[in-house]
């Protein structure tokens, strides 16, 4: 079983640097991955309410046989339930369906910029982390003027910022930002959700070079600049083969080599066009 690496957060807990993701999986499908992620080795799942796959998750939890204790669950909050009244009534939902009395991170999942409601939001949720419902508490999708904004405002600094980034999408300043502030990146659509990254002639001669597949090569780069990452897949030789990346070493040539390929391609949507009504 490989050795996944952890990250120190600003709040004293730690975090596995490679874990597993469930967006775009059906609840039953996500009981059936993660159940093999578990048993595989990953200790990080992220899922959301949104997902729709929160009782798949913690089915796959219950029934894994790894102690509670020894797995990082990260859950987020979704648009429509941005507001200090709604926060508890969503945060205590999710717990239900997870099966679970605690989560280990608590996300906002967009800012939602338009409403003006995440600085309530994320106070809402200082709450829960107080009465140890939550052990930390974070943000995704924030650009710098949220994070900053939600800094003054709020005095608290978000351990973590989940935010799409690949090597097409690599966010150099944003990841300065958050060095600056000590938060730590996780890398959603680490591989860039089918778009031709694991093609690219690069990343191939870089895993033949290395003796892995393109999909492990990338991740390795990712743990190589520091991210945190939670590749998705459904299929069982994917998920083991992922995993795996964390016996992977990349020569710092290689490494640049993969960074090089930054073009600032977005293929998910603009946090400033995301409202609360958006997507129902």
């Amino acid at each position: 079983m490989p050795h996944v690496p952890s990250l120190s957060l600003r709040d004293g807990t730690t975090i596995p640097q490679l874990g597993f993701g469930v967006w775009q999986v059906e609840d039953d499908v996500a009981e059936t991955a993660v159940s093999q992620a578990l048993a595989d080795g990953y200790r990080l799942i992220d899922t959301a309410k949104i997902y729709g796959n929160e009782e798949g998750v913690g089915r796959a939890i219950a029934a894994s046989g790894v102690a509670r204790e020894d797995i990082y669950l990260t859950t987020k909050l979704w648009n429509k339930d941005h507001g200090r009244g709604n926060v508890r009534a969503a945060f205590e939902g999710s717990l239900e369906r997870l099966g679970v009395d605690y989560v280990d991170l608590y996300l906002i999942h967009w800012p939602c910029p338009k409403d003006d409601l995440y600085i309530e939001t994320y106070q809402a949720m200082i709450e829960l982390r107080a009465e140890g419902r939550v052990k930390s508490i974070g943000v995704s999708n924030f650009l710098p003027y949220h994070l900053k904004r939600l800094i003054d405002e709020t005095g608290d600094i978000p351990v973590v910022n989940q935010i799409e980034l690949h090597p097409y999408h690599s966010r150099p300043d944003l990841r300065e930002l958050h060095h600056r502030y000590e938060i730590a990146t996780e890398a959603y659509s680490p591989l860039s959700s089918g778009h031709g990254l694991l093609d690219n002639e690069v990343v191939v001669a870089v895993a033949k070079e290395a003796g892995v597949t393109p999909a492990q090569a990338v991740l390795a780069w990712h743990l190589a600049i520091g991210n945190v990452v939670i590749p998705k897949s459904v299929t069982p030789e994917r998920i083991t083969q992922n995993l795996q990346a964390v016996d992977v070493e990349l020569t710092e040539d290689q490494v640049a080599a993969v960074s090089a390929l930054e073009r600032a391609q977005s293929f998910g949507s603009n946090p400033d066009e995301v409202y609360i009504d958006l997507w129902g």
